[in-house]
């Protein structure tokens, strides 16, 4: 049995369908029941638990074989002072299950404790997350292609792609149904001790990359924009994110400008099978058909 926390999400729910696909017992971990019938239609076992409540979660860890962790994404308040108490708490919770191997959820350029706004919360939360089991990887995975659908809407209907990142930088990206796959595969490898696995794509592109696979898809022009550091914070809050979160997003984009946003060595080194032009069909399809299952 193996227990994924985040099947709702992104990357969470696909690392739950590549178990159940591979033929493998599944229980997701979700914040209510009524979130889980879909998995239960996938015949996964559904378990209700918040990382906050380390007695509920650490029953619904009870008895895996092996379990995919991650820190929610950050949606309001502290992202720093949050990951300090949600590694704490889902730290405490694993460790009392007595999990015999985990993966854990992280990203590339995770080696660098600060200079890299959110992923440095990723940074602080593999030390917490260390030796929560036997056998414990961090799998730190490229930027999600699937994060572009954040801007599809304004692809489809201005032509443009607007981009925190130079347009001609090319860094690791990955679609999240490679992180799935990748995710389940070490899930079902035996080891002991702790490693770091990095993830990217085929290979690595650039937001021009993104913007002329979007054209392709689109069958329309498509130019990559790129938004000034001056005008994001104020964009992040037309958008609604919260300040705190916004700081933290836009540390990320200056630390992916200054090259901190590279594999590290002495890691090892993956290659997903998922093409740009196929992640971004899927973006496009998934913006087309509101009430599907976005995740």
């Amino acid at each position: 049995m193996y227990v994924v926390l985040g099947a709702n999400g992104r990357a969470g729910g696909e690392v739950a369908r590549a178990l159940i696909e591979r033929g493998e017992a599944v229980r997701v971990v979700l914040r209510s029941k009524e979130q889980g019938e879909k998995w239960t239609a996938l015949g996964a076992e559904v378990a209700v638990a918040t990382i906050e409540d380390a007695d509920a979660m650490a029953d619904a860890l009870k008895g895996a074989s092996g379990v995919f962790l991650l820190n929610p994404p950050p949606v309001s308040g502290d992202p720093y002072a949050r990951t300090e108490e949600f590694g704490a708490a889902l730290s405490g919770a694993a460790r009392r299950a007595r999990l015999p191997k985990a993966v854990v959820l992280s990203s590339i350029g995770a080696q660098h404790a600060s200079g890299t706004g959110v992923i440095a919360t990723l940074n602080r939360f593999e030390a917490l997350l260390d030796g929560v089991a036997p056998a414990t990887v961090f799998l730190r995975s490229g930027y999600f292609v699937e994060t572009w659908g954040e801007v599809a809407q304004t692809v489809m209907s201005e032509s443009v792609l607007p981009t925190f990142i130079e347009p001609s930088q090319r860094i690791p990206m990955v679609s999240t149904i490679d992180v799935g796959r990748a995710a389940a595969a070490v899930l079902c490898e035996e080891w002991t001790g702790k490693r770091v696995v990095e993830l990217a794509g085929p290979e690595d592109w650039s937001a021009g990359d993104v913007a002329s696979a979007f054209a392709e898809v689109l069958g329309l022009p498509v130019v990559p924009v790129p938004v000034p550091p001056e005008r994001r914070a104020a964009l992040l809050a037309e958008e609604g994110v919260p300040g705190e979160v916004a700081n933290a997003l836009l540390g990320m984009y200056e630390g992916i400008a200054k090259g901190l946003f590279m594999h590290q060595n002495g890691s090892e080194h993956r290659r997903g099978t998922i093409s740009l032009m196929t992640a971004i069909e899927r973006v496009v399809a998934r913006l087309n058909q509101p009430t599907a299952d976005l995740h």
